[in-house]
């Protein structure tokens, strides 16, 4: 699993400050963004997100590289609709030789890693014969979700904050909660006032919105420093 912030709106936070502010003031977000330091940064933003309006950091993009992960959490990903993907394609690639992921709770298990690589093996071996035979795009049907992809991926903040809320909660699947987990940890890097409260809802709002459900063990290591 690789996961790389291609690139980031440039001055992200003074762009969606300057224009969470605007709303305040007689002044355009031109003049505004000259105005802007750190200081006013952090209460033109800060108030309108402790409020929860989050339209105001919808203005600022994120674009993602996620390899070497599975189909089966980018099954998951792209239920995420406000985001725009591009992803290696099975049709156009050659998958004689692709890879997998074995999800920990089989890799754990010595009996059921064999068990599960065996039948990896058996699923690429009837692959390359059907490839031989008949279209790719239908010798593919027989691919499992643990077949290794590619994703590109574009979010606003907006989004990421919803799909952080979701996705870095200890109830989300594993693999996704650690592709979540990589993605908050890049944006924080370069814009730490954007999402300095985001995560789960245990960090974000600093409660659990699980109900009956809940872990009952709040995600501490998300917090911002």
């Amino acid at each position: 699993m690789r996961v790389t912030l291609l690139s980031y709106t440039q001055d992200a936070e003074r762009l969606c400050a300057s224009a969470a502010h605007s709303c305040y003031s007689s002044k355009g977000a031109s003049d505004l963004m000259e105005e802007w330091d750190e200081r006013k940064g952090a209460r033109w933003l800060g108030i309108p997100l402790a409020s929860g309006h989050h339209s105001v950091i919808e203005h600022a993009c994120y674009t993602f590289s996620i390899e070497g992960v599975s189909r089966s959490l980018t099954h998951q990903l792209v239920r995420h609709r406000l985001a725009s993907y591009s992803q290696m394609s099975q049709r156009y690639v050659d998958m004689k030789n692709a890879d997998y992921v074995v999800p920990r709770s089989i890799s754990s298990d010595p009996v059921l890693e064999e068990r599960y690589r065996a039948l990896m093996e058996h699923i690429w071996e009837e692959y390359r014969e059907l490839s031989r035979k008949v279209p790719v795009e239908d010798a593919r049907y027989v691919l499992p979700n643990a077949c290794t992809t590619n994703i590109t991926v574009t979010m606003n903040a907006r989004e990421l904050w919803h799909f952080f809320e979701l996705r870095t909660c200890r109830r989300a699947q594993e693999e996704i909660r650690e592709v979540a987990d990589q993605m908050l940890f890049l944006v924080r890097e370069v814009s730490p006032l954007i999402f300095r409260n985001a995560g789960p809802p245990c960090i974000s709002r600093g409660k659990c919105s699980e109900g009956k459900m809940s872990c009952g063990k709040p995600r501490k290591e998300l917090r911002a420093l």
